[in-house]
């Protein structure tokens, strides 16, 4: 993929942007959060060094690719980390969502998975753009479906059964142009 998303941008009421160092201790906070963690196959919360690497990796995404998860903030605040990242192993752009329980319920995750989308199929030109589900998660099913995503298959992911949810140009076109 040879495009790039800018380094921030305002999306509704979320400001998007490439995440940096200063990152660490809201990713800290986020990923020890037992809410959070609870669908993974070992729901363990992360250990500041995992979350150190996982925020190295979306970093250096960013670097290698011109795009990756933003983080995201609402009036100042970090409230989530997510959008769209190369997926290794799946046919399309992989999807992602995690916002701070405190910030659940006030619409956060439909607006970033829109503004992913927007990013995913506008300027990154992707084709696909897929949702990895643990079927013990609801919430995120719903606003996957809510966005346009269709299940696709069960797959097995981190030995543990997971939901594809995929979403293909032709049909993200249809519903974000509703006169077409």
């Amino acid at each position: 993929m040879n495009a790039s998303l800018p380094l921030s941008q305002r999306n509704g009421r979320l400001l998007l942007r490439r995440p940096t160092k200063a990152d660490l201790d809201f990713l800290v906070d986020l990923f020890s959060r037992h809410e959070l963690v609870a669908h993974r196959p070992d729901p363990v919360a992360d250990t500041p060094q995992q979350s150190a690497a996982r925020l190295a990796r979306d970093i250096g995404h960013w670097d290698r690719h011109g795009f990756g998860r933003w983080a995201v903030e609402v009036e100042g605040k970090p409230v989530g980390f997510g959008g769209v990242t190369v997926s290794a192993d799946f046919d399309g752009l992989n999807l992602s969502c995690h916002l701070h329980p405190q910030s659940w319920g006030h619409g956060y995750a439909t607006e970033l998975v829109r503004a992913a989308l927007d990013a995913a199929f506008g300027p990154l030109h992707a084709e696909r753009v897929i949702g990895l589900v643990r079927v013990a998660n609801p919430a995120s099913r719903r606003v996957l479906e809510k966005c346009g995503f269709a299940f696709e298959q069960e797959v097995m992911l981190h030995g543990a059964p997971t939901m594809l949810f995929a979403l293909p140009r032709p049909h993200w076109m249809r519903i974000s142009d509703p006169a077409a």
